[in-house]
């Protein structure tokens, strides 16, 4: 992960001091008092079963170019997780879904661009035709008892883990 930090107030322009924000040294702009937290980012996805076999993306860009993942990306600005889920997942595979719970809520620690929050939800297709797309360059359905090796992130392997463990 990046260790970078602002340097400047994205409000004003003024250099940025850290100071203590409730316990954490934070960078603060002393002119307008604006505290720069490194928050992390929401990303929602698409745990879509087909009996024992779960849909999977192979990625097209870095990070991890060539692994395999669960259809899923990062929220645009005033998306909901349930908006991003759906529209990663035909983005991704040309599929469309009704999503019919959430899944679980993971901490994404390993993607070198930033933190983020992953959440999956569980889904049934409704329509579309799977042929991968946007940022995944293939897009298949495996066993869950024979996944690919290489998949791309943490967070994505607990939760194909937990899913392998709950024998849905």
């Amino acid at each position: 992960m990046s260790t970078r930090r602002a340097k400047f107030c994205q409000r004003c322009g003024t250099r940025l001091v850290l100071r203590d924000d409730n316990g954490s040294l934070r960078p603060t702009c002393p002119a307008c008092g604006l505290v720069h937290y490194r928050n992390p980012v929401p990303a929602a996805g698409v745990i879509l079963k087909r009996g024992p076999e779960v849909l999977l993306v192979r990625r097209r860009y870095a990070p991890r170019a060539g692994a395999w993942c669960l259809p899923a990306g990062f929220m645009e600005y005033g998306e909901t997780p349930e908006r991003c889920a759906r529209r990663e997942l035909f983005e991704e595979t040309g599929v469309r879904a009704r999503l019919t719970g959430l899944f679980g809520v993971y901490a994404g620690h390993d993607d070198p661009r930033v933190r983020s929050v992953l959440i999956l939800y569980t889904a049934e297709r409704v329509g579309g035709r799977l042929v991968p797309g946007d940022d995944a360059i293939a897009a298949k359905f495996f066993p869950l008892a024979r996944l690919p090796r290489a998949i791309a992130f943490a967070s994505h392997r607990a939760a194909l883990a937990e899913l392998d463990g709950r024998k849905t």
